[in-house]
């Protein structure tokens, strides 16, 4: 972990927010850049969906005398999961705790990302396990902060509030939060309609309350859907979306949260 610049989690206490596409894109986002040494790791041992959304089903992790050789989407783009581990996409991980925790340890401790700016960390919804491990495990290597995913409807930012009590306790920093599914624009009229209504305000009432960053909104678009179903990058498929502007808009800021965490005088791998 040392030769790694950044560390992100991305984090929810609910599951289906979209963690693991707003993560993938994160990681693609990135990585546009080609001076960027972008690494993302599916810590999500149950549920993996990175390589399918990554377009990298049926790819193998291979071992060298360095440690396990990430599967590499491009040139500045490493991805490790369990996923590439399973003989089958559709093969249960039926594990207890101490193998999960196991797994995690040995993502983090052999493999061989080689020079990195940013590592993004795709994790299960929840604050238990696989999160403890990796605050621990990565403690000593400074995690900049945690990305936490909600969608609008107060079903989903209950169990958000729990993951924001969760970083407090642990002392991770917050980056901000991203509201999926905010909202649905009609790609014909410009309409938009509340899909997902936000009954008690939303992310935004809660960032208020709760005084964290809103990194932005993202909203519904079908091609969303059907790109991480291909494995292709939404942001290059749909480059006028609305939502491609948000993701956009949003890693800047998380660029910029990161950029003014670096230690004085050091600079990016790849800059």
């Amino acid at each position: 972990m040392k030769s790694v610049k950044h560390k992100i989690l991305v984090l929810s206490g609910k599951g289906g927010v979209g963690k693991s596409t707003f993560s993938a894109h994160l990681a693609h986002g990135l990585a546009e850049d080609e001076n960027t040494q972008v690494a993302l790791l599916d810590i999500d041992i149950c549920g993996p969906s990175i390589p399918k959304i990554m377009g990298l089903e049926g790819e193998q992790v291979h071992q060298s005398g360095s440690g396990w050789s990430p599967v590499f989407l491009e040139d500045n783009l490493g991805v490790m999961s369990v996923g590439f581990l399973l003989s089958s996409p559709d093969d249960a991980v039926i594990w207890r705790g101490p193998k999960k925790n196991g797994m995690i340890k040995q993502f983090l401790r052999d493999v061989d990302w080689g020079g990195v700016d940013y590592l993004i960390v795709d994790t299960p919804p929840g604050t238990s396990d696989e999160h403890l491990s990796v605050v621990q495990y990565l403690a000593a290597a400074h995690i900049d902060g945690a990305v936490i995913i909600t969608t609008p409807q107060e079903v989903s930012l209950q169990d958000v509030r729990k993951e924001i009590s969760f970083c407090h306790k642990v002392k991770l920093p917050i980056i901000g939060v991203v509201e999926n599914m905010s909202g649905f624009i009609c790609p014909k009229c410009q309409k938009e309609s509340q899909i997902f209504p936000p009954t008690t305000g939303g992310a935004e009432a809660m960032c208020q309350d709760l005084k964290i960053p809103l990194l932005g909104k993202v909203p519904l678009d079908p091609r969303i859907g059907k790109s991480c179903d291909k494995g292709q990058s939404f942001l290059v498929e749909a480059p006028d979306s609305p939502a491609t502007v948000a993701y956009r808009s949003i890693i800047q800021r998380i660029q910029e949260f990161c950029s003014q965490r670096l230690p004085e005088g050091e600079n990016l791998v790849g800059s």
